[in-house]
């Protein structure tokens, strides 16, 4: 009996959805003229047994070598990772386009190949001008090996060839793979050139490297089976007109996630900023009036973060409530705490919040500061200088603690501030030599203390 032929299979070229029959739009993505006639993909199980079993072994071994890691040169990069780039991982970056991921990759590359073979493949420049680029960042990248390939399978060779301890493909976007078809940049190619990587790092040891474009909403661009498929993602963020740039661990299986690495952009690439703590803190030489500092943390590690306050009385309409780099319904929440237990009512006046620096603060050590900020833009007295304070603030008034507040209190008087004021369960269990710190119950308690 004759084999019926097998029915043809449109893919779209935009999302990788599938569809029985050609369409002008995708039904998945709405995407116009984007579907494709494809080959069936082979049936589940098939070409198994011409593959090689995979060897069980012990957890122990091989563990020293999982340990080695290949410093970047950057400790905050390192910090980032975990203490380094891990043999045989595949680690993405994405960022906005300028914003210095090849600048960054290309420092880390020509540091990494003083020690091992290093192999910088480029989708995107010619070797000149990544000859120009290192020349002007100063680089001593005499031994760094840089081809211009977007064909994924001669960079894989090459590496190969090479015996690289470090690939790093800029960018995976520009990268095309012949197992399957499609222009480069669509999710089939993304997504297979992708795992291709993931597999020539596992079998060969090498760390690979990946540069990522962004989209509008500032996830990288294709599925997110690309962030499942690698190791570590890192996200690189920087405010519009800022030197700094902070590098973000989302994912991160051989360190914590959520880690911070801070840098600014200089002519000669990026640089570690030093004091990472206080780069948001620059305030004005003489005090004003609804400014307070206080001490947030993000990614695991203490920052000192300038918060100002504006109260104005309200003109006609509805009062507004704007906030800048933080919870817009929290900060109703206060204003309304404010007035039932604080005694000031603003309910005829704007309040306007803001973060300086440009930054977000996403957990509720910011209550306190806030709350004391609102009083004194309010009242038009300036808060002492040398003044910090967190804490969390309850409907019912009351201020509760939050997470490692000994350890704000030492970044704090680190910093040379005076005088704290704190929830009473962070009380530090010894006093610090220079800081005086106000231990409060209740909003009250903390009003008053600013008297």
């Amino acid at each position: 009996m004759a084999t019926r032929p097998a029915a043809p299979i449109f893919v779209c070229d935009a999302c990788g959805g599938q569809a029985p029959k050609w369409q002008g739009q995708c039904p998945h993505c709405a995407a116009w003229n984007t579907l494709a006639e494809r080959s069936l993909p082979p049936p589940a199980g098939a070409g198994l047994r011409s593959r090689p079993a995979a060897v069980p072994q012990g957890l122990g071994e091989g563990l020293a070598e999982a340990l080695e890691r290949l410093h970047t040169g950057q400790s905050e990069l390192d910090r980032v990772l975990g203490g380094g780039i891990v043999k045989g991982s595949v680690s993405l970056l994405g960022g906005d386009p300028g914003i210095g991921k090849s600048t960054l990759l290309l420092q880390v590359a020509a540091h990494a190949a003083g020690a091992c073979p290093v192999l910088y493949a480029s989708g995107e420049e010619s070797v000149p001008q990544i000859s120009l680029r290192a020349r002007r960042l100063t680089l001593g990248a005499e031994r760094l090996e840089v081809i211009a390939e977007r064909d994924l399978e001669t960079v894989i060779a090459r590496a190969g060839e090479r015996k690289a301890e470090l690939l790093v493909v800029d960018s995976i976007q520009t990268m095309q793979s012949g197992s399957v078809p499609g222009s480069a940049g669509a999710v089939s190619q993304l997504r297979e050139c992708t795992a291709e990587l993931v597999r020539f790092a596992k079998s060969s040891g090498t760390a690979v490297v990946i540069v990522g474009h962004v989209t509008k909403e500032g996830a990288i661009a294709g599925p997110r089976l690309l962030e499942h498929l690698v190791d570590t993602v890192l996200y690189f963020e920087s405010e519009v007109s800022s030197r700094y740039r902070v590098v973000r661990a989302t994912k991160n299986r051989f360190g914590p996630a959520g880690e911070l690495g801070f840098f600014a952009m200089s002519e000669t690439g990026l640089k570690e900023v030093r004091n990472p703590a206080a780069i948001f803190l620059a305030r004005a030489p003489e005090p004003s009036a609804g400014s307070i500092v206080t001490v947030t943390r993000d990614g695991g590690r203490p920052l000192l973060i300038e918060l100002q306050a504006l109260v104005d009385r309200m003109v006609f309409g509805a009062p507004r409530r704007i906030a800048q780099g933080l919870d817009a319904n929290r900060l109703a929440m206060l204003l309304a705490v404010l007035h039932r237990h604080g005694g000031f009512s603003l309910q005829e006046h704007d309040v306007f919040v803001n973060v300086v620096g440009g930054i977000e603060i996403n957990e509720t050590a910011w209550d306190l500061p806030v709350v004391l900020a609102l009083v004194s833009s309010l009242k038009d007295r300036p808060l002492d200088r040398s003044l910090i304070a967190f804490g969390e603030v309850g409907l019912t008034g009351e201020v509760r603690p939050v997470a490692y507040g000994e350890e704000r209190l030492r970044e704090a008087h680190k910093q040379g501030f005076k005088r704290a004021i704190v929830p009473r369960d962070n009380a530090p269990r010894r006093p610090l030599g220079g800081l005086e710190v106000v231990a409060v119950a209740r909003v009250t308690d903390a009003l008053a203390a600013l008297t």
